[in-house]
């Protein structure tokens, strides 16, 4: 419930709490991730009042309970922005502009969606008009550019994107892709290329941007050496303006080389991640968790609801060294 100062629950105890431990980790004697001790002195390196999510996370409750339940839960959670994953819900037909009521009426805000490159193809000005309604300033896709693995199939893909985004901005929004691992392979053609520069490279920085999945750029990382997530970030601060907050444990034996777990029990150095991009303006940090409703930290039962309050605890409180 959000109090008449705008404070729910959560918001309130970390704003009173000062100094916490950030994650079960940290008693485990866990690696890096957001398990690292908060400070008094530390910087929040997640503002209070602009965590996201991405509603992926949790389609289980969107589909069992329907987006009004789901959205005063996370509102009580402490979660602010919202990234839509697709706009059904499995209590009945919901229109775009309902949606948005529920958004007021929980405190909530619509920052983005990840909608399928064939949405886009079949139905760009439609995709916008609902980007619109909801009154989010970015919307994008989690798809590859194009499962044409070459440079000039990354190039021609990249035409295509600056098409998406150049209409995206003459409605005044911003058109963003979301990586995955793959991105950060070699193409098939010239293995001595990276895909992602290819694609970095050929769109338009003015009208595409980026949303980087930090779990998965170190999944690439592990798979695909020679790169770091974070100098990309660096290199092109204004085309990242959202962020994936996904944790892993590292694995490095594996294919992918982590195991994805809920925020602040993992090894992905998130204090230093997100302590490099200062300066870089406003950015859109979301939680998520593709397998919060399969995989729990012991003794927490499995539950999308569960590691998404969890995971936005360790948020809400994760600081900076100084």
């Amino acid at each position: 419930m959000t109090t008449r100062t705008g404070l729910n629950r959560r918001t309130f105890m970390t704003l009173a709490a000062g100094s916490v431990t950030v994650g079960a980790g940290v008693l485990a004697g866990a690696g890096p991730a957001g398990a690292a001790t908060a400070s008094r002195t530390g910087r929040r390196l997640v503002p209070a009042g602009h965590l996201g999510i991405q509603l992926w996370s949790i389609r289980d409750k969107v589909s069992a309970l329907g987006f009004r339940t789901v959205f005063e839960r996370l509102s009580e959670m402490g979660y602010r922005e919202i990234e839509f994953a697709g706009y059904s819900q499995g209590t009945g037909d919901i229109t775009a502009s309902e949606i948005r009521t529920l958004l007021d009426d929980n405190g909530l805000v619509a920052v983005g969606s990840h909608r399928g490159i064939r949405d886009f193809e079949n139905g760009l000005e439609a995709e916008l008009d609902i980007a619109e309604t909801l009154g989010m300033k970015h919307i994008g896709t989690a798809n590859a550019p194009t499962a044409d693995r070459t440079v000039s199939g990354y190039r021609a893909a990249a035409e295509r994107f600056n098409g998406f985004g150049e209409a995206a901005a003459a409605r005044g929004l911003k058109f963003y892709q979301h990586n995955h691992d793959g991105e950060f392979g070699f193409a098939e053609d010239d293995p001595s290329v990276r895909l992602y520069d290819v694609f970095l490279g050929n769109t338009d920085p003015s009208t595409v941007f980026l949303e980087m999945d930090v779990y998965w750029a170190h999944v690439g990382k592990h798979r695909y050496p020679g790169f770091e997530p974070v100098e990309y970030v660096l290199a092109n601060r204004s085309r990242y303006p959202l962020f994936h907050l996904k944790d892993g444990r590292a694995e490095p034996e594996t294919d992918d080389g982590y195991d994805m777990v809920e925020f602040g029990v993992g090894d992905i150095d998130y204090r230093s991640f997100l302590g490099a991009l200062t300066g870089s303006g406003r950015q859109h940090l979301i939680w998520e968790q593709d397998n919060a409703a399969q995989v729990a930290e012991p003794p927490h039962a499995p539950d999308s609801f569960g590691n998404a309050d969890r995971s936005a605890e360790r948020l809400l409180t994760l600081r900076g060294t100084c």
